[in-house]
């Protein structure tokens, strides 16, 4: 073999060494991506969740107070000095 021939092998060696670093880089940088992006749709999720829930006691505790002719001064979490 030529030196031009050893040249284009170890070149060749080379592209496809790299390609593969490049490969798994990617891989690794979209297995990041969806990670994140999961993590994100669960925690929309949990707030949503978290959010009714709230909207709902508070809708629940001022049906109680009205129901029981609570006046709206003390309506809001006791007698205020």
């Amino acid at each position: 073999m030529t030196n031009r021939q050893t040249d284009r092998q170890t070149d060749r060696q080379t592209d496809r060494q790299t390609d593969r670093q490049t490969d798994r880089q990617t891989d690794r940088q979209t297995d990041r991506q969806t990670d994140r992006q999961t993590d994100r749709q669960t925690d929309r999720q949990t707030d949503r969740q978290t959010d009714r829930q709230t909207d709902r006691q508070t809708d629940r505790q001022t049906d109680r107070q009205t129901k029981n002719n609570i006046p709206p001064i003390y309506r809001s979490g006791g007698h205020k000095k």
